[in-house]
């Protein structure tokens, strides 16, 4: 793609010079403009992967944002990031767009640091109403006239905080812009009443032809007629905002304009101009297709909300190389569907990700005891406490990244009552191009702590499947987490079994130093012992510790005592993780002795996107990082402790 000639096939994406240009261009050349915009993030995205049918969604919407708009004065706040990749485009990021998602190159989510155009950093849902309030209120306490614009998409609409900033801009009146993406999906189908607000809609020709004919007759009348059509047409308002979303914004003071086609340019560039010169709070709904203009995106939006490499003539993924490996992500899937059949008290909990989560399948065997809250993971956590609490067996499953968000009912809700609540987080570790809003590196510094919670991870695939049956017959809360991708190619096991609390396992043994490894770590920790013995003789044990709470103390112990040396090595920060954990351990045993100790982990910054593969291999996380430790520590002289 670095071959290309930009401006030979894509002239007027390559001839804009500034984001500004766009407001002198007419509806014909916003037109162009927009079959370039496309074809552009098709070409990119089947190459680099990414969230094509957001964006494909949201061109001319865009367009429209930036023919009014100017991004170098008014504020811009995407909602989430899945639909910015036009925005890039149109504000100075063409000659790096072949770089989307990959190592070093441009974010999949707006990133201020990327560029001045990005206004917020985004990456999770619901964020954008209470940034742009917040950039509205500063700009009025520093005397500023610019104008700040919220875009976020009626998934996002779902989660309590953008209600919060709704009400809050309401409270406030200040002059600020939400713009509602309407395209009926966030992911997901969208689910709850919420939703089916959302999408009440009056017949347009119906309601046209009735309001020309009345009004004809009206002003007939003699006298009066002008009258009563001006009255019955503020009326025909009124029943306009009780059957659209109008009713419930101007609850919240906000004036609000649509329903609109968000694929009419011309019509939603007059109405940002009206919109412009108004003042206050206004909420402008607009209406698009998900996936517009590429016809395997409209028809399968779900599949290409986020999708890997594709053959962009037929939207085909990209053949690689067979593979029968399972992920972890079909393995937690198929394993629940099989104890749920023995078991009806076990319930399936997630937020607007049954797909992505590997509960579909559950949700087609149990619908009666399946449950999709939406985008709303605190309430998610706490639905499934009052399910607990009635003798169920809920199961909520979300990725670790947004996990983060329902920390709070997790401690009050579940934790603090000892509630059977199955924790599960998926995506844990580096999840790869989706960057540092997504990597799950923070659960074990967040979960262990946390007094009553059982913490487990798997290192392979009947691991797993043995840890889920250990959660949902644990009398208590349990948080099991494991990583994105496929899975190690262990065999699975036919019938899941029950693992005693706070024991790990000794894979390899050794007397020259041992490595004391977590989750995904466990296998390239093997792989270095077996490539260090090949290159120096020295033999070094292995120790699956299974789980992070109740930690295996009298193991570790027992492991420290007479070794030169012990290494932990887990994929979380290393600030208050598995390693952290483990150095308290033998600290408050007082076995450390002349121990050398070493913590192998994340480094304490945000890791930016890359493949997985390589952003462990950068942070020496991968066999050979290992090796290297090793090395250092088999000669090495540091003191107890040291990391």
């Amino acid at each position: 793609m670095t071959s290309w000639n930009l401006p030979e096939l894509f002239p007027m994406l390559a001839a804009l010079g500034h984001p500004a240009d766009v407001q002198g261009m007419d509806e014909k050349e916003l037109t162009r403009l927009g079959e370039e915009i496309r074809r552009m993030i098709i070409q990119t995205v089947s190459t680099t992967g990414g969230h094509l049918a957001p964006s494909l969604g949201v061109v001319e919407l865009t367009l429209a944002l930036l023919h009014v708009f100017n991004p170098e004065e008014d504020r811009i706040v995407w909602d989430v990031g899945h639909q910015s990749y036009a925005y890039k485009l149109l504000t100075g990021r063409l000659e790096r767009f072949h770089t989307l998602r990959q190592m070093d190159g441009i974010s999949g989510f707006p990133r201020p640091a990327e560029s001045p155009y990005d206004h917020f950093g985004v990456g999770h849902s619901s964020t954008s109403i209470s940034a742009a309030l917040g950039m509205a209120a500063a700009r009025d306490l520093q005397g500023g006239k610019h104008k700040v614009v919220a875009i976020i998409g009626d998934g996002s609409m779902t989660a309590g905080l953008a209600y919060e900033g709704l009400n809050q801009a309401g409270g406030l009146g200040k002059d600020l812009i939400v713009v509602l993406n309407d395209n009926a999906m966030s992911i997901s189908r969208n689910v709850g009443a919420l939703s089916s607000f959302l999408s009440r809609k009056l017949s347009r020709r119906w309601v046209q032809r009735f309001k020309r004919e009345a009004e004809s007759i009206m002003r007939q009348i003699p006298r009066i007629g002008d009258d009563i059509a001006e009255y019955a047409r503020r009326s025909e308002d009124s029943l306009k905002t009780f059957f659209t979303p109008g009713m419930l914004f101007e609850a919240f003071r906000f004036t609000y304009v649509g329903p609109l086609n968000g694929h009419d340019t011309r019509m939603m560039t007059n109405v940002f101009r009206q919109v412009h010169e108004l003042e206050g709070p206004v909420l402008v709904h607009v209406l698009t297709k998900k996936g517009k203009g590429y016809e395997p995106a409209e028809n399968n939006p779900v599949h290409f909300h986020g999708v890997g490499c594709f053959e962009p003539e037929t939207g085909a993924a990209k053949k690689f190389p067979a593979c029968s490996l399972p992920s972890y992500t079909d393995v937690f899937g198929s394993t629940l569907c099989q104890l749920a059949e023995r078991d009806e008290k076990i319930v399936a909990i997630t937020a607007a990700m049954p797909e992505g989560t590997g509960l579909k399948r559950f949700a087609e065997r149990f619908p009666d005891r399946f449950f999709d809250v939406g985008i709303c993971e605190q309430h998610a956590v706490t639905f499934a406490g009052g399910l607990a609490s009635r003798g169920m067996k809920p199961l909520v499953a979300i990725y670790s990244t947004f996990m983060q968000r329902s920390y709070d009912q997790i401690v009050h809700d579940v934790c603090l009552q000892n509630l059977n609540v199955t924790l599960c987080l998926d995506r844990c570790g580096l999840v790869g191009e989706d960057g540092a809003t997504h990597h799950g590196v923070f659960d074990l510094s967040y979960l262990r702590h946390i007094p009553n919670l059982t913490v487990m991870a798997p290192r392979n695939e009947p691991e797993l499947q043995h840890m889920l049956a250990t959660a949902l017959a644990h009398n208590g809360p349990v948080a099991l987490r494991y990583p994105r991708g496929l899975g190690e190619g262990a065999a699975l096991a036919e019938e899941p079994r029950i693992l005693p609390l706070g024991r790990g396992e000794l894979l390899r043994e050794g007397a020259d130093g041992v490595i004391v490894a977590l989750g995904s770590r466990v296998n390239p920790a093997l792989e270095a012992a077996q490539c260090f013995y090949e290159e120096t003789g020295r033999s070094v044990a292995v120790f699956d510790a299974r789980f992070v709470k109740p930690l295996p103390q009298d193991q570790l112990a027992e492991l420290a005592a007479g070794q030169p040396f012990m290494l932990t090595v887990e994929e979380n920060i290393l600030a208050g993780g598995f390693g952290s954990a483990v150095l308290e351990c033998l600290a408050d045993k007082g076995v450390l002795g002349s121990l050398r100790f070493r913590r192998l982990g994340i480094p304490d910054r945000f890791v930016e996107h890359g493949s997985q593969n390589a952003l462990r291999a950068s942070l020496g996380l991968d066999r050979d990082g290992i090796i290297r430790v090793l090395r250092e520590l088999a000669g090495g002289t540091e003191g107890p402790g040291e990391a």
